[in-house]
């Protein structure tokens, strides 16, 4: 830690509770550059507004002060009150098949007797509605949403249930956080869990859940495809800066059953995310196939989860995976 010098700078700037510095208290994670950027993030759980305000600025000037810093991020973080836990499925890169397996998780959890919400914070590209069909525009009570319900035992909020189907979104950052914060602040009853299908890339909306909401774990979805491994490994990166912990990994698109032979081929490669698993110490949560079926079901709003039979059965395991990591001392039926 000493021969990181953003590091010792801010190791130069106390701990408001406890007088030691930032990083070695655990109240910053070691700082990230980027050329000529560096991002931060603090956490302000407990410090008063006037206390965090003055860390921030502290923090921006230990940094700016460090040769070659020409623009410092800073991203504060709290502990969430009272309300559901958020799980965020996330991946770093598109098309890895992250929101069907959002969608099935939210699916087998419900069927396994857990009080869940979904939120599609994918705030550009919303999907869930397509795969869950719900696409009914939620009321509002109060200030807050309420969640759309949807068949499968569990309610949703997306961006595509609040603007017309292929309706481009072109908002800034600002604009996207904000959005995130009215799908998540919104009136979930009684779920004990919001499933959060996280846009690719490690943004703007990324750094807002985080700051804002702090998940109480994430789930990286990859292809075995060493490109796809590339971006899950950025996401694995930013929820280890932020402390949030990675319940495992998820290997989609794994495998293709031909229909006319039954001959097993991997189009994508074999293994991988199981191989980065094991690299970083993570457990491999299994595997899902590529399959006609499941694409086809999943454009349909008929999520294989609850179809049953042997498409259901990788999210089953997934979902009895998950439920165990937030609760070890149950035992869930799923």
């Amino acid at each position: 830690m000493a021969s990181d010098p953003l590091a010792a700078a801010l190791n130069r700037v106390p701990d408001p509770a406890t007088g030691r510095g930032l990083v070695e208290s655990g109240r910053a994670t070691p700082p990230r550059r980027h050329g000529g950027r560096v991002d931060v993030m603090v956490d302000v759980s407990g410090l008063p507004p006037s206390a965090q305000g003055e860390l921030e600025t502290a923090v921006r000037t230990a940094l700016a002060a460090e040769p070659g810093v020409a623009e410092v991020r800073v991203a504060l973080t709290a502990e969430r009150g009272a309300g559901p836990r958020l799980l965020a499925v996330a991946s770093g890169k598109g098309g890895v098949g992250k929101s069907t397996v959002a969608a099935n998780l939210a699916v087998a959890l419900a069927a396994g007797s857990l009080a869940v919400g979904l939120v599609d914070a994918d705030i550009y590209g919303p999907s869930q509605t397509r795969l869950l069909d719900a696409d009914a525009r939620p009321q509002a009570e109060g200030n807050k949403l309420v969640p759309v319900p949807t068949r499968f035992g569990f309610g949703l909020l997306s961006m595509g249930q609040l603007v017309e189907p292929g309706q481009a979104i072109a908002w800034r950052g600002p604009m996207a956080g904000n959005a995130l914060s009215q799908l998540v602040d919104a009136h979930w009853g009684a779920a004990e869990l919001l499933v959060v299908d996280m846009p690719p890339g490690t943004g703007d909306v990324q750094l807002t859940m985080i700051q804002k909401f702090r998940p109480a774990g994430a789930l990286i979805v990859s292809t075995p495809q060493d490109l796809a491994l590339i971006d899950a490994s950025r996401a694995i990166d930013l929820f280890d800066k932020a402390g949030v912990p990675v319940i495992g990994l998820v290997e989609n698109m794994a495998g293709y059953a031909c229909p006319h032979c039954g001959e097993v081929s991997d189009p994508f490669g074999q293994g991988g995310a199981e191989a980065e698993a094991g690299r970083r110490g993570l457990p491999f949560l299994g595997r899902v196939p590529l399959a006609g079926g499941i694409r086809a079901a999943s454009d349909a709003g008929r999520p294989p989860a609850a179809e049953g039979g042997a498409a259901a059965e990788p999210f089953a395991a997934l979902a009895a995976a998950v439920a165990r990591w937030l609760n070890p001392s149950s035992s869930p039926v799923f």
